[in-house]
């Protein structure tokens, strides 16, 4: 399971409370793209409409051996393969106040690609400045145990 992109973002601003996977379609030019490792999920987020299940504002950048016969928007919404209830319970939680859905890595599985989305609760600015406090802590007491 080869990780193709990885949102470092997701982490630091959102407490990750559960954890789906799903398929997303592609053009094939997007397949190489992503494969070659022109894919950002920076700002990137997950949408519902009408029962269906779309990645947002994810970056793909264009495949340069493919030519201008297919022109896509590098930023189009694309949509997620989902079960039905999947997506029943991903609206349920998506309901509560405070949820959000993000993705948070994009790799491999046999041939497809696949996305991880989390089912997210943001970070308040203190709660952020309290980890990296204690991974500094932490980050210290490991450096001086090695040292005797």
């Amino acid at each position: 399971m080869p990780t193709l992109a990885l949102n470092k973002y997701a982490l630091h601003d959102y407490t990750v409370l559960e954890k789906l996977s799903a398929g997303i379609v592609l053009s094939g030019p997007e397949v190489k793209s992503i494969r070659g490792g022109h894919i950002n999920l920076k700002g990137s987020y997950i949408t519902v409409h009408n029962g269906e299940v779309f990645l947002t504002n994810a970056h793909i950048g264009q495949y340069k051996q493919a030519g201008t016969h297919q022109n896509l928007d590098a930023y189009r919404s694309r949509k997620l393969l989902l079960q039905k209830k999947e997506i029943a319970r991903l609206v349920g939680k998506l309901k509560e106040k405070g949820l959000t859905a993000v993705p948070l890595t994009i790799y491999t599985s046999r041939s497809r690609i696949k996305v991880d989305i989390a089912v997210a609760r943001g970070k308040q600015q203190f709660e952020k400045r309290e980890l990296l406090k204690k991974r500094a802590i932490d980050r210290e007491i490991r450096t001086t145990l090695k040292r005797f």
